[in-house]
């Protein structure tokens, strides 16, 4: 009886055998559609990924464009470890170097198994492959496993074999395999499982990789019991792949470390899956950039400051080394591209303005402007400008002026130069956002009431550290690959190019130098802050209204490096100033770039010439100042004396509106009443009652209502008026 059985199942198998050897015969006799060449399968291959590299061309980002599948680049055999290559054919076909695409005993097994009633796999690494490319061409086909069609995978693997080398259908099994959920190929899996490259993966991970191709979605454990069968391991062996099967399946969202390092400009530039793209950028200043930046917004979380930004530039080629979009820890947009969004500019408009107003000849850095109360009138109303520590300075030159940042001389600068000309050189800059009429921003233009990106700041101080050689800044490796994200600024871009070549480099070389004045600056931000570099720097901070925006520009001979702070939803920071906020971080990163060695001042160009001077009244010490051929005053600065000015209340401005404080008495609260210029005949009167003479400050107990103070000459005469409000 169990003999009788025996030869029946053998007989079985034996015309099963025959059948299946006569029907793949009159396949193989047959002329079927040629396989597709090994190159054109490799050609074909689309990742679902695009990538951004580095001027090294190592990858700083990532960007998934396919969400319906996980593939990443295509991984050659001689980049894959030989340990996975070893437990695959161990595994899924150890007769692979031997056969010709169908293993005859391997056939002959599965047929005997199927008589008895038991399932066995025949399918070579070749057959496997085969179905995989048939799969590719016709996903409908997938998981028919019928007769015909086992025949049909017979025939395409002895034409796989034919056509190609054995190398190129492990690469092209290795790269096709479906490892697990939605990876596809051994780079992906390496990538998301292992954190690692296929050519790092261990012994271990290799032996769980390929026990997964069976049931890819299997549980740990039975993917490491797998492993330890192919194996015949002991038991320690057996709990080692236990541990490794529960890390690499346990992971969720892995990849590659260093993959998301400039995430905005990885959005910008990346549009389809396999995309490569070169930029200029510096994988290591990038890093220090980030690093720095997030450091110094973790450290103002506590004064309500989330989100920052920062550009790296190259003087000398324009190349963007650094390029950081958003760098908060605690941002709630992280998304936005903190280089690219128009913010208020503050403060960091003002040497452009100076630059002008020399280059035209109306100031000198050794001009004397007055630092006293002015009315800007602006679309919202009067507005009152003071400077940074809420203070008037009197008297102070142009080299004060800017390098401490005071607000009211900038203004009667923008007075002398003209608004719509002032306008005209910043849209020429590259500011494109500043393309209003000149009446829309009004005097408060001086004081950076415009709106203005990183990427324009970076553009145009670059410009004014190199004139007329400035030309425009480019992120990608290629002419062709600039001009994929330059759509948005490709005007200003020219318009840049223009302005090096319109503003006069001599006047800017003069704006540079007081920029990197430690002592001018002193006046506002003391001798040892963020920006008193060791070695020669130029740089300009800038805070927008009510603490919304916080710059900090600036350059050395080398590079350009603009950052800012803030929060991309516009709520205020809390006590955050430019020296407080951007600077520190701008000086950090300033102090990574020149860890090599310092380039040295720059040199005065022709048409610039120095002469010490001194000014009278000791209105500022002693110094040698620059100035363009011709402009130099002499060897002494006068003010001209309030005798020969003419006479105007100085306070309280046109337009002011005073609101009482509830919480201090009414007999305490006072505003200050005062004239100057030539005074000697002339009295002051409120509501025509009157004050008394002009030559003395009036103090006056403010009521509700609207008010007219007047100057009055002893003849009855109104030399000059203003009206404002008390609430």
């Amino acid at each position: 009886m169990i003999r009788r059985r025996a030869g029946a199942i053998g007989g079985v198998a034996i015309v099963a055998v025959v059948a299946i050897a006569g029907a793949a015969l009159a396949l193989r006799m047959t002329r079927p559609p040629a396989p597709p060449s090994f190159e054109a399968v490799c050609a074909a291959w689309r990742p679902s990924d695009a990538w951004l590299l580095d001027r090294r061309g190592e990858v700083i980002d990532s960007r998934r464009i396919d969400h319906g599948v996980r593939r990443l680049q295509w991984t050659r055999l001689d980049d894959t470890s030989p340990a996975l290559v070893a437990a695959l054919l161990q595994g899924e076909d150890r007769r692979f170097q031997a056969h010709g695409g169908v293993d005859a005993r391997a056939v002959l097994a599965a047929a005997r198994d199927a008589a008895r009633g038991r399932r066995r796999g025949a399918s070579t690494i070749t057959m496997q492959l085969a179905d995989l490319l048939a799969e590719r061409d016709a996903p409908a086909r997938r998981g028919t496993r019928d007769l015909t069609q086992k025949l049909a995978q017979m025939r395409r693997a002895w034409q796989l074999e034919a056509r190609w080398s054995k190398e190129q259908i492990l690469e092209a099994y290795l790269n096709l395999l479906q490892f697990r959920g939605e990876l596809q190929g051994v780079r992906a899996a390496s990538a998301m499982l292992a954190g690692k490259t296929p050519a790092g993966l261990t012994a271990d991970e290799a032996s769980i990789l390929a026990a997964l191709l069976p049931h890819p979605a299997a549980r740990p454990e039975r993917v490491a019991r797998r492993a330890c069968d192919r194996e015949d391991a002991g038991p320690t062996r057996c709990e080692a792949l236990l541990a490794t099967a529960e890390r690499l399946l346990a992971r969720r969202g892995g990849g590659l470390a260093g993959e998301h390092l400039a995430p905005q400009l990885a959005t910008r530039l990346l549009g389809a899956a396999g995309d490569t793209v070169a930029t200029t950028l510096d994988g290591r200043v990038q890093r220090v950039v980030h690093d720095v930046l997030a450091r110094q917004l973790g450290g103002l979380t506590g004064r309500n400051v989330r989100d920052g930004a920062a550009l790296v530039v190259d003087n000398r080629s324009g190349d963007v080394l650094a390029y950081v979009g958003s760098a908060g820890p605690a941002s709630t947009a992280a998304a936005v591209d903190g280089v690219r969004a128009r913010r208020q500019a503050g403060s960091t408009l003002k040497p452009f303005l100076y630059q002008l107003a020399l280059e035209r000849g109306y100031l000198t850095a050794a001009s004397l402007l007055d630092d006293s109360p002015v009315a800007i009138d602006t679309p919202n109303g009067i507005y009152l400008p003071r400077d940074y520590d809420h203070r008037f300075k009197g008297l102070v030159s142009v080299r004060t002026a800017l390098a401490g940042s005071l607000n009211v001389p900038a203004v009667r600068a923008l007075m002398l130069v003209g608004v719509e000309t002032f306008r005209d050189r910043l849209n020429a800059l590259g500011y494109a956002g500043i393309d209003r009429d000149g009446a829309w921003y009004g005097l408060s233009l001086a004081l950076g009431s415009a709106e203005v990106s990183l990427w324009e700041q970076a553009q145009a101080y670059r410009a004014l550290a190199l004139g007329v050689d400035a030309g425009p800044l480019r992120v990608t490796a290629d002419e062709a690959g600039a001009s994929a994200i330059a759509t948005a600024t490709a005007t200003a871009t020219a318009r840049a190019t223009h302005a090096a070549a319109a503003a006069d480099p001599r006047a800017g070389f003069i704006v540079a130098d007081i920029l990197a004045d430690r002592g001018a600056r002193a006046v506002t931000f003391g001798l040892d802050s963020s920006l008193a570099t060791p070695y020669w720097s130029a740089v300009k901070t800038g805070t927008s209204k009510d603490m919304r925006d916080n710059w900090c520009v600036g350059f050395t001979r080398d590079y350009t490096v603009a950052v800012w702070v803030g929060n991309f939803e516009g709520d205020s920071m809390h006590d955050v100033s430019g020296v407080s906020g951007a600077a520190p971080a701008w000086r950090e990163i300033q102090d990574a770039l020149q860890a090599g060695g310092a380039a040295p001042a720059p040199r005065a160009p022709d048409g610039v010439s120095s002469q010490v001077l001194r000014f009278a009244r000791d209105i500022e010490p002693p110094r040698t100042e620059w100035f363009l051929d011709g402009t130099a005053p002499g060897p002494q600065v006068r003010a001209v004396e309030s005798d020969v000015r003419g006479a105007r209340i100085a306070s309280p401005v046109d337009g002011t509106i005073i609101a009482l404080d509830p919480d201090i008495p009414s007999g305490l609260q006072r505003v200050p009443i005062r004239a100057e210029g030539a005074l000697a005949r002339h009295a002051l009167a409120i509501d025509d009652q009157l004050l008394g003479e002009a030559g003395a400050m009036r103090l006056w107990t403010p009521t509700p209502g609207e008010h007219r103070v007047a100057l009055v000459e002893d003849t009855g005469r109104v030399v000059d008026h203003v009206r404002f409000t008390v609430r």
